[in-house]
């Protein structure tokens, strides 16, 4: 006679039952260690207390990532203090209890406190398939143009958050990759030459408004080393100037809508 019982009582349901149940424990282990190689160990945010990194269970082991490109390679989790640049937020607590906000001591647009905050990200640029730089201005590519049906942003005045004119566009940043416009070359009233994202500007016939930041604010935009190219340190920092513009740029903006 047939029987699914494999032992006594136990049969192949059961016996598949518990393999999902100790599969199950041992993802939910190896995740809580994967999701530890940055970020850890954690600080008390009252005392700076350095809480303990955990056991075995709860450690990532360390991971070599090959860079494409003749790029090196990374390791992480980094051991403490090594591969990282010092963080000195210009900001202090608004009252002393957990969870309490942070009020800017400086320019938040430059200090990058609450939504200017960044990332400091690889001192090169993105890269498309073939190794090239994937984005940069439009007037270096002669195979990508900007679509006759729709208008064309260069030349038009940029009205910033405060209604002023910031400046006007003279160049188009775009991506190779995906063909699309990722940042406006703006030349300020002063005469400076700075970037500012695509995805907070709106264009029409009128010209370009960006209501981010002010007009003022053009000028301290974070400046890049090369007329040709962005690296993805700088783009940090330039979309998180103009981020934190929607917080910080009027007085008003930081206050409660009700």
């Amino acid at each position: 006679m047939k029987t699914a019982y494999v032992v006594g009582s136990i049969d192949v349901a059961e016996l598949a039952l518990w393999a999902f149940f100790l599969f199950f424990l041992a993802l939910v282990f190896w995740l809580r260690r994967e999701d530890r190689r940055e970020g850890y160990p954690l600080e008390d945010e009252i005392n700076g207390f350095i809480e303990s990194v955990g056991g075995p269970l709860s450690t990532a082991l360390p991971k070599t990532f090959h860079l494409p490109f003749d790029r090196g390679s990374v390791s992480y989790p980094l051991p403490p203090n090594e591969g990282r640049e010092p963080v000195d937020i210009a900001a202090k607590r608004f009252e002393n209890f957990p969870g309490a906000p942070y009020v800017p001591t400086g320019n938040p647009l430059v200090d990058g406190v609450g939504p200017a905050s960044y990332a400091n990200r690889a001192k090169w640029p993105d890269q498309d398939a073939h190794g090239r730089a994937r984005i940069v201005p439009l007037s270096t590519e002669d195979h990508i143009s900007v679509w006759k049906g729709g208008p064309d942003p260069r030349g038009m005045k940029v009205t910033a958050a405060d209604g002023k004119v910031a400046g006007t566009v003279t160049d188009l940043w775009i991506d190779r990759a995906e063909h699309q416009v990722r940042y406006l070359q703006v030349e300020t009233t002063s005469g400076k030459t700075v970037l500012a994202p695509m995805a907070m500007a709106t264009v029409g016939a009128g010209g370009v408004n960006i209501d981010a930041i002010n007009a003022a604010d053009y000028d301290a935009v974070p400046q890049l080393a090369s007329a040709a190219e962005i690296t993805r340190y700088e783009e940090e920092r330039v979309i998180g100037y103009f981020g934190g513009g929607y917080l910080y740029a009027n007085a008003g903006r930081q206050e409660p809508i009700l």
